[in-house]
């Protein structure tokens, strides 16, 4: 009887182990903070990817993937539609009122967003807020931090989900995705930022031509 029993036995830890692999990798997709060292990637907006120690992934312009349409309700109770942008940097970034890390990277936005601003260059920014029950969370934290570009309101993280697979998506709270000029996906980190880590991702943009 030992024996008919020994193979059950087995086959019982083996399908233990293969839904424990299954959580993790559910788990490890979940959006969460996370970085890297440096590293490339294949398949990513159509092409490979570069991964600096830093934590930020680039694409070559010839490689680069078309945004999709991201539109909606904004905080502050306008509507936005990011389509509309096309000619100019756009830089998106992924934030809720509740996310520490979000709190720290907040003064280098809305700091580089109004020195660019006032400077004329072709850039805009625009805040994807979520995970926040309600508005008046979100426009508090804007007042707070001086954050003076618009914000889709997107409570359930819908508008991240329009992201084609296999593209620099975001996958944390915070992300920062980098539209180029065509409006094509050409950097993103899943980290907080300073503001000369957003600036290395928007300043090579505008240079291109």
């Amino acid at each position: 009887m030992s024996l008919s029993r020994a193979p059950r036995r087995r086959r019982s830890t083996s399908g233990r182990a293969i839904l424990l692999t299954a959580v993790t990798l559910a788990s490890a997709l979940t959006l969460t903070a996370c970085g890297d060292g440096g590293s490339t990637s294949a398949g990513s907006a159509g092409g490979n990817y570069v991964t600096g120690p830093s934590g930020i992934s680039t694409v070559a312009k010839a490689d680069r993937a078309e945004a999709p349409k991201l539109d909606g309700a904004t905080v502050d109770g306008k509507t936005l539609d990011t389509t509309t942008l096309k000619g100019k940097v756009v830089v998106l970034n992924v934030w809720g009122s509740w996310c520490p890390p979000c709190r720290a990277e907040a003064p280098y936005f809305a700091k580089v967003s109004k020195e660019l601003g006032d400077a004329g260059k072709d850039v805009a920014f625009v805040g994807i807020n979520t995970r926040d029950n309600s508005t008046q969370n979100a426009a508090a934290f804007e007042q707070n931090f001086g954050i003076t570009y618009p914000s889709l309101y997107d409570p359930d993280g819908k508008l991240m989900l329009r992201f084609p697979k296999g593209t620099l998506n975001a996958q944390s709270i915070p992300s920062t995705i980098v539209l180029d000029k065509q409006g094509r996906i050409a950097a993103r980190t899943l980290v907080a930022v300073n503001e000369e880590q957003l600036r290395s991702m928007i300043d090579p943009l505008l240079a291109e031509q």
